[in-house]
């Protein structure tokens, strides 16, 4: 048994979406599950409309779900023809006429709440694999449509929920293993899941690869695949740097790190059922299948070359805390970190000395209340449109000079933070958003400019 997740741009039109179905057509004797995302950029265009209508501009939100109805609309009857798409249409219109009322809903009591936001982006999802499931059918692959919120069971922090994994796993099983012996195909939506009093929830931006590795996880999957647009891992960012090479097999702690440091491929999260339960993923090209793509594996051939692959992370806001309170102090890391987590604010790098803690976030809205709550504490001050560049590879372990040679190739560049130690695995580094162009291509070039070829195409 296979998972197969297919991302927005994968099924972001009829031609994309008959793509997946002669994909998926082939794998059927794997014994596939497929998880889909909404149509590319729709969770955007719902969150949209959720701000409109929260914000009492009714007409504004209607007319993007009319302007998104008439989208999928589009879509399904290219996919099935008249005559299947006349049955199907009905089914389509409930669900926009239930975003619709919500919407009104909204309007009225002029509120947002994170719940809410939910329910309403949760809808591309819903939609997307309604009509992916349709197409497969027509196209002779034995499909049924599962919803995801029988099966993920999460918190209730909404926008961000964390599954429980035991019942998950026992209801993941419940519900798809019977379709599997059966030889059905179960199509899910991706990202969306439901809280124990059966309010939708969803795992955040990117959910659906997560959702994925969920399913796999609690399946004992032989393998996950991730459809996207691109041939797999690079090196780095292509628009960053053109000399950017495909990576042909990584471990799990190389592409973890990469996906966390901004690698765009894989959510961050995806990685961890997969880890646990030792189940490989194969970053695949839904517009190129016959491309081998990225294999990631619990443990990666060994490599000639010190570097997998070089990530940038931008819009992060240093935050820097000086107090001489700090020296010999017991508990004050304690209180920095504490302002943080009350905020539910993520931090990515963190530099210490006797008197002043250095760290990163990603640049957001609650950064002025989070500095007035350290202001309490100490000196505060905080710096935005800055970068991190971070090197992964799991030769870094044991090769004397690596970093002499990392700075080395940027010596002109300002270096604002860096970080080596927490990970075994990677060097990280701070700069101006500006500087990351040309700070990516010189250590491109420095690193990769001959490849391993087991391990790079």
């Amino acid at each position: 048994m296979i998972v197969m997740k297919f991302g927005g741009t994968s099924v972001e039109d009829a031609s994309a979406i008959d793509r997946a179905a002669c994909i998926v057509r082939e794998r059927v004797p794997e014994k596939p599950i497929v998880v889909v995302s909404a149509l590319a950029k729709v969770t955007d265009q719902l969150l949209a409309m959720a701000r409109a209508a929260g914000a009492g501009d009714r007409e504004k939100a209607l007319q993007l779900s009319r302007a998104l109805r008439e989208r999928h609309y589009t879509v399904a009857g290219e996919l099935l023809g008249t005559g299947v798409f006349t049955q199907f249409h009905s089914e389509l219109g409930a669900e926009f006429d239930g975003l619709d009322e919500l919407l009104r809903g909204l309007a009225a009591v002029r509120e947002l709440t994170p719940r809410t936001s939910d329910n309403v982006a949760s809808f591309g999802e819903r939609i997307s694999s309604k009509i992916v499931t349709a197409a497969f059918s027509a196209r002779d692959i034995p499909a049924r449509l599962v919803d995801s919120r029988e099966c993920i069971l999460t918190d209730s922090n909404h926008t961000h929920a964390i599954p429980i994994f035991d019942e998950t796993n026992d209801r993941t099983v419940a519900r798809l293993k019977p379709l599997v012996d059966a030889k059905r195909v179960p199509v899910m939506g991706g990202f969306i899941a439901a809280d124990a009093q059966g309010s939708t929830t969803t795992l955040g931006r990117g959910g659906s690869d997560f959702t994925a590795a969920i399913v796999g996880a609690a399946l004992g999957a032989e393998r996950i695949e991730i459809w996207t647009d691109v041939d797999g891992m690079m090196t780095t960012d292509p628009n960053l740097c053109a000399g950017a090479r495909r990576i042909k097999v990584i471990s799990f702690d190389e592409a973890a790190e990469l996906a966390y440091f901004g690698a765009k491929v894989l959510h961050p999260a995806t990685l961890v059922p997969a880890i646990d339960k030792n189940i490989p993923v194969q970053v695949l090209n839904s517009r190129n299948p016959k491309n081998e793509g990225t294999r990631i594996t619990a443990r990666a051939p060994s490599c000639t070359n010190t570097f997998k692959a070089i990530a940038a992370k931008k819009r992060i806001t240093v935050v820097d805390v000086v107090s001489a309170r700090m020296l010999m102090a017991h508990g004050f890391l304690k209180s920095i970190f504490d302002v943080f987590d009350r905020h539910r604010c993520p931090v990515d790098v963190v530099s210490t000395s006797e008197v002043s803690v250095s760290l990163t976030v990603d640049s957001n809205e609650a950064i002025p209340a989070i500095a007035a709550d350290l202001d309490k504490l100490a000196a505060v001050k905080y710096e935005g449109r800055k970068a991190i560049v971070c090197l992964v590879g799991e030769n870094i372990r044991g090769t004397p000079g690596i970093a002499a040679k990392v700075f080395t190739a940027i010596s002109d560049i300002n270096v604002r933070m860096i970080s080596q130690g927490a990970s075994e695995i990677n060097i990280t580094f701070v700069v101006e958003e500006d500087d990351v162009p040309e700070a990516v291509r010189r250590l491109h070039q420095t690193f990769f400019s001959e490849l391993d070829p087991n391990v790079f195409a």
